[in-house]
């Protein structure tokens, strides 16, 4: 009965694990649920593709959000809305300076708000940060699974390509990368009270720069380096998550 779905997403109402790793590609969602014990599609509408399993035992959600962050909110919400309480965005992000490779993770430690969503939901001083536990779990299982990894602040901008208008510059403000819609994930965490991190495959320089193609040679994200990131990002995000449950298990215990 669609009463027992979800608008937008058409996601069931109830029934879904609590805890999530969510992505841009719907076909990268495919591929991470792959990567589950007993994996099944629960939905596809639109970009918002879904699937339920188990990793290493723990009951998870893979899904995906399209891209840019006022359509990524909305599947966000509604998975809050049916009982997911832990959310990891395993993304793809330009690096933003010296020392982070292609095909390096980046732990997000807070994001900048210039996702073109969340400043029409509250003021622009109220921040968008990481729960500390998932930086932390995302960091070990990083460590733990041999993939060079940084942490830092990323940008998070609504426009991929650069315009005609002039961009105010985050250059030297010490940003570690630029991606599209982690700020909105950080911020509709906060306000409902739920974990979430994200952790960044870089695929390319400076997003800013990246159609300079005389400078860079042209934005490439299907390149060998970027896709042997993606696997091991994929199974670091499922890591962390596993981390986070258990962390979550002996808390209830105690």
């Amino acid at each position: 009965m669609t009463q027992d779905l979800l608008p937008v997403t058409r996601i069931p109402r109830t029934g879904l694990p609590a805890h999530a790793v969510v992505v841009g590609d719907p076909a990268r969602a495919a591929a991470v649920a792959a990567l589950l014990d007993g994996a099944e599609e629960v939905s596809y509408h639109r970009e918002y593709r879904v699937f339920s399993g188990s990793w290493k035992g723990v009951p998870v959600v893979v899904a995906s959000h399209g891209v840019g962050a006022p359509g990524a909110i909305l599947l966000f919400q509604e998975l809050a809305d049916a009982g997911v309480r832990t959310f990891l965005r395993f993304g793809t992000a330009g690096a933003m300076k010296p020392g982070i490779g292609d095909g390096d993770l980046v732990v997000a430690e807070a994001a900048v708000r210039d996702d073109g969503v969340t400043h029409q939901l509250l003021p622009p001083e109220y921040p968008a940060v990481s729960a500390p536990e998932a930086v932390l779990a995302l960091q070990r299982a990083a460590r733990e699974a041999g993939a060079p990894h940084h942490r830092g602040v990323v940008w998070t901008r609504a426009a991929f390509q650069p315009g005609l208008l002039p961009l105010f510059s985050y250059e030297g403000a010490g940003l570690a990368a630029i991606e599209m819609e982690l700020s909105a994930l950080l911020v509709t965490a906060s306000l409902r009270g739920l974990v979430a991190g994200g952790v960044l495959v870089i695929d390319g320089a400076n997003a800013d720069e990246l159609v300079d193609e005389q400078a860079t040679g042209g934005y490439d994200p299907h390149r060998e380096i970027v896709a042997a990131g993606v696997e091991r990002g994929a199974v670091v995000s499922l890591e962390a998550l596993r981390l986070l449950a258990e962390a979550e298990a002996r808390g209830a215990q105690a």
